[in-house]
């Protein structure tokens, strides 16, 4: 087979989800809308938290990671995807889609360890909660944070140089709406069985341990919720952990599919819907599950942008 020069001065066209459907301007303003729903919510989720002293405490902290991991992944997704579908050119080069996939991998690697994180702070408030204090100290959480972006970063760092360092096949055309390993794989011309096997193996050891943490953390924390003397105490820690489960639920279970599945097992139009599901839907709707139920974070709007109004309006 031809291969055609794969290098930083060669380009690949992106076919995704946008090409493929029946109806694509329907499916690009749904996108533009939850996009700018993103956008809007994590913002402000952001913008809240840092503002507020009430919620400078590790589950809100870890929170505004989740948001601004959120904020970043999609934005390095749906702009492209939605000025390639309006503007009609889908090629991307390949320092861009190197660089798209460097940025995809190494957020959601970050945002999978994050969710372990979060799992395990409310793990330590519901269950230990007098040894809160000690067990998710200032020096705990930041480790927590700096360790979820330095194994994310070298993991992305990896697993990119690797996939891009493959001759690709004379047809440039990935069959998805943005540069992810298993669609990328298709094209090379070189054997990937070997690399593929470590795909699988890294996806397992990156994914399961943290879902397996989230698993037995919620279920000492369901255990500990039936014990409570109090109707109030087990509704609040139920909805709040019900909000993360939701979180946990929609990231994993796609990226679990793409990631673990072997690409044997991949088909391009479930690839695409699985990928717009974790990268434009899911950090839609985290911001929203975590705030509308939420208490703490509604009052909270109301301080600050009641300050702002009441700074806003002249005094005599």
């Amino acid at each position: 087979m031809e291969v055609w020069n794969s290098t930083l001065g060669s380009s690949f066209i992106l076919v995704g989800i946008l090409n493929d459907s029946g109806f694509p301007e329907l499916l690009c303003a749904v996108i533009t809308v939850l996009y700018t729903l993103s956008l809007t919510s994590n913002g402000l989720l952001l913008l809240l938290i840092t503002m507020d002293v009430k919620l400078h405490v590790p589950m809100y902290l870890l929170l505004r990671q989740l948001s601004l991991i959120d904020l970043l992944l999609t934005s390095s997704i749906t702009p492209k995807a939605i000025t390639d579908f309006l503007s009609g050119d889908n090629t991307i080069s390949f320092g861009g889609c190197a660089l798209q996939m460097f940025l995809e991998l190494i957020l959601g690697a970050a945002e999978d360890l994050l969710l372990a994180f979060m799992a395990y702070d409310r793990y330590v408030a519901i269950c230990h909660p007098l040894n809160y204090t000690t067990f998710m100290s200032p020096k705990v959480l930041w480790l927590m944070v700096t360790t979820s972006w330095i194994l994310a970063s070298l993991s992305a760092i990896v697993y990119t140089s690797y996939t891009m360092h493959y001759p690709f096949c004379k047809s440039r055309l990935v069959k998805h709406l943005f540069c992810e390993i298993p669609p990328l794989l298709k094209l090379a011309c070189a054997d990937t069985s070997r690399y593929e096997l470590l795909l699988y193996v890294g996806g397992v050891m990156f994914l399961i341990p943290p879902l397996a943490a989230i698993l037995v953390s919620y279920t000492l924390i369901l255990f500990t919720v039936l014990r409570m003397p109090s109707n109030e105490g087990r509704k609040k820690a139920l909805v709040t952990c019900s909000s993360h489960l939701a979180v946990v639920g929609m990231y994993y279970g796609p990226a679990s599919f793409i990631y673990v599945l072997p690409i044997s097992f991949h088909s391009p139009k479930q690839d695409n819907i699985l990928s717009v599901f974790y990268t434009i839907v899911t950090p839609a709707l985290n911001p929203l599950i975590y705030s509308l139920r939420n208490k703490e974070v509604m009052r909270a709007l109301r301080r600050v942008f009641g300050k702002y109004i009441l700074s806003s309006v002249p005094r005599d």
